[in-house]
């Protein structure tokens, strides 16, 4: 169906940096889509020191009224990027995918948007998806089991369920991204809490798109991750339910403290190891040392 001058039903929230490998097949997927309205794929690119940046201006150069492109000056970091490039996205519906993903199903788009015309109490809905490995390990679901069709916000709290190369949601439920959220180190997770305080979360039940796992990834490296990392990562999501229970008023009070808990002794646990770590590098007959300091992790 070809472009339209006036506001796309779908907007594609796309923002990449140093996705050299991979943006090329992210934007393809969304080419490939089989629809009966317009969309345009919104892509914020951040300054990669790659090959990502003209790439994205040769598509925007095919594609010019499919295409649109936000270029920073300089790198500004993914936080930056991720709100610039929502902002900019003027469809009804939002759908989500990182430069690093891609769609496997060409009907994917239609889909959700079918999902939400004909489900007016839903503000979100995702789907399955498949995670692949850069070192080879075997693919996985993003979810083997079962979901319920319709979820709530509470259901957010416990963990990100959504994949973002899987979620569309529709755009402008809230004015401005609350302040309160800028020192967090990712905008995903805390944009669907926002979302579904505005309505339910509905679930598809297939697989229509990948999530990569791979070196490059800040959040999606697998074994790639130092111990220091994760310990990083767990502080930043205690962070996060930290300002997340604050904006919801303490509502869901004993849910976020029993997942601040879990993040805390994750953090405790990884703190220890890396101590053994070390201990067994400067002293490898330190074994009897090493057992204590397992003992103690787990108690």
């Amino acid at each position: 169906m070809p472009p339209s001058a006036q506001q796309p039903k779908v907007s594609v929230k796309m923002v990449t940096y140093n996705h050299e490998s991979f943006i090329a097949q992210a934007i393809e997927s969304v080419l490939m889509q089989e629809v009966e309205f317009d969309y345009e794929i919104v892509i914020g690119e951040d300054s990669s020191t790659d090959g990502t940046r003209g790439i994205v201006l040769d598509y925007q150069k095919r594609y010019p009224d499919r295409v649109r492109l936000l270029l920073t000056d300089r790198n500004r970091g993914r936080r930056h990027n991720f709100l610039q490039t929502l902002k900019a996205c003027r469809g009804k519906y939002v759908a989500m995918l990182d430069g690093d993903d891609y769609w496997t199903s060409p009907r994917k788009l239609q889909k959700q948007a079918d999902f939400l015309d004909t489900h007016p109490g839903c503000a979100i809905c995702f789907h399955n998806a498949v995670m692949i490995y850069e070192n080879g390990k075997a693919p996985r679901l993003y979810h083997r089991e079962k979901l319920k069709q319709i979820l709530k916000l509470e259901d957010l709290l416990y963990g990100n369920i959504m994949p973002t190369c899987a979620t569309m949601f529709r755009n402008h439920l809230f004015d401005e991204f609350p302040g309160l959220f800028d020192p967090l180190p990712f905008g995903d997770w805390p944009l669907q809490i926002l979302n579904a305080r505005h309505g339910d979360i509905g679930y598809l039940d297939e697989v229509m798109s990948v999530y990569r796992i791979h070196s490059g990834g800040l959040w999606s490296r697998g074994g790639e991750v130092s111990l220091e990392e994760r310990i990083q990562q767990a502080k930043g999501i205690v962070a996060f339910y930290k300002a997340i229970n604050q904006f919801l008023a303490y509502q869901y009070d004993r849910i976020i403290r029993g997942e601040i808990l879990k993040q805390k002794k994750q953090i405790r646990r990884r703190q220890v190891e890396k101590i053994k770590r070390r201990i067994m590098t400067a002293f490898p007959r330190g074994y009897h040392l090493y057992r204590w300091l397992k003992d103690d992790a787990q108690a």
